[in-house]
């Protein structure tokens, strides 16, 4: 066991944080301000230099390098902000990852290149007004109709909705009930009978929208049936990734805030010292420390674990809820220790304490992760609706 990057590992970890730390900030504050995505060529030079795919298969335009090093360079984005790290987020934990693993030939090579260049963004589109953290009562219908899919029903909280170019629909492929009538199916903007809510007003995640999407007869190929019907537990081992990608956005902030606060302690004086010289703020600093440490290890065990394949549900679990709660905690203390300073808008501690609880609401909740983590501990899954 040995918890030391390699030498290949730290150079990709550098060549993330040069970018990120000399070419992002001003577009991470461009982000926040208008709550716009990360434009189309800033998409095709994250391409160009290497940081789309990361994990995705050389064939298939990737790296073909593992999740470690995906998240690494996540990490390293994150740090900026959660705007300007979401295209690494999606491709390479997110949806293409599902599409990668489960979807047809055509399908891939139709999509994944696209996204590894930077041309396109698939989001995933999960949620619906009945059906959140009950994901198995969704309702959306795709009926199968000859060389067709015939897809109605509403979607709600998709990150992305209205701005990304498909979207990985889970949808009711089948009458079975529950999850064994559950599949996924790829939708392109454009299609008739897709069209999209107003965008989402939140308390962060500015850069990264979100709005409910409607579909209304709309016809796809029956090629782009990702998974069919009683596949939704593969889509939920893709989801286990998804959730280290989660907690890697989290432990981003987390960390930068850290960053921050200990170059802002032994720079701020007060009684005539630096505030660093208190036994108080050396408490809290090292406090911080112990819990960004941890969040990190957990989700690099995580992934470790998995070795090339993709994680369990109770590692993904632990990784993602500690991470959660831990950048909460840390970003918090961290505005408390800037204090006016940390408030202010002109600084990012404020954001980054915005965006940390929307990380320990996206993706599954914290509470839901403790019951994950429960159920795998007696080894039987409880049943909510009893």
């Amino acid at each position: 066991m040995d918890f030391r990057l390699s030498e290949q590992q730290l150079a990709l970890q550098l060549a993330a944080r040069r970018f990120a730390t000399e070419q992002l900030p001003q577009l991470a504050k461009q982000l926040e301000q208008t709550s716009e995505p990360v434009p189309q060529d800033w998409l095709r030079r994250y391409g160009e230099m290497g940081f789309l795919g990361i994990n995705v298969a050389e064939r298939y335009g990737g790296a073909g390098l593992g999740s470690i090093e995906a998240l690494l360079v996540l990490e390293e984005f994150a740090k900026i902000s959660s705007a300007v790290a979401f295209p690494v987020f999606e491709s390479c934990v997110g949806p293409i990852r599902a599409i990668e693993h489960f979807a047809g030939e055509r399908l891939k090579e139709k999509l994944i290149p696209r996204v590894c260049r930077g041309e396109i963004v698939v989001a995933v589109s999960m949620s619906e007004p009945e059906a959140g953290t009950a994901l198995t009562d969704l309702r959306t219908r795709g009926i199968i109709d000859g060389d067709k899919i015939v897809l109605n029903g509403t979607k709600r909280w998709c990150s992305g909705g209205g701005h990304a170019d498909g979207y990985v629909v889970y949808c009711r492929l089948s009458d079975a009930p529950g999850a064994k009538g559950i599949g996924a199916v790829f939708v392109e903007k454009g299609t008739p009978g897709l069209t999209f809510g107003a965008q989402e007003r939140l308390m962060g995640f500015r850069g990264v929208p979100s709005s409910d999407i409607y579909l209304d007869a709309v016809e796809v190929p029956l090629d782009n049936m990702i998974v069919p019907a009683g596949g939704f537990p593969k889509l939920m081992e893709a989801f286990d990734l998804e959730r280290c990608g989660n907690a890697t956005m989290a432990l981003g902030q987390a960390a930068a805030s850290l960053e921050d606060v200990t170059a802002y302690v032994q720079e701020r004086k007060q009684f005539g010292r630096p505030i660093v010289e208190f036994q108080a703020v050396q408490l809290r600093l090292a406090e911080m420390k112990m819990k960004v440490e941890a969040a990190r290890l957990l989700i690099h065990r995580a992934v470790c674990n998995a070795e090339d394949g993709l994680p369990n549900i109770l590692d993904s679990s632990l990784a993602k809820c500690f991470s959660n709660e831990i950048c909460r905690e840390v970003t918090g203390a961290s505005l408390q220790l800037m204090g006016g300073y940390g408030y202010s808008t002109e600084y990012a501690m404020e954001r980054r304490l915005r965006d940390a609880w929307g990380w320990g609401i996206a993706g599954g909740a914290v509470d839901i992760q403790k019951v994950n983590i429960a159920a795998a501990m007696v080894g039987r899954r409880f049943n909510q609706r009893a």
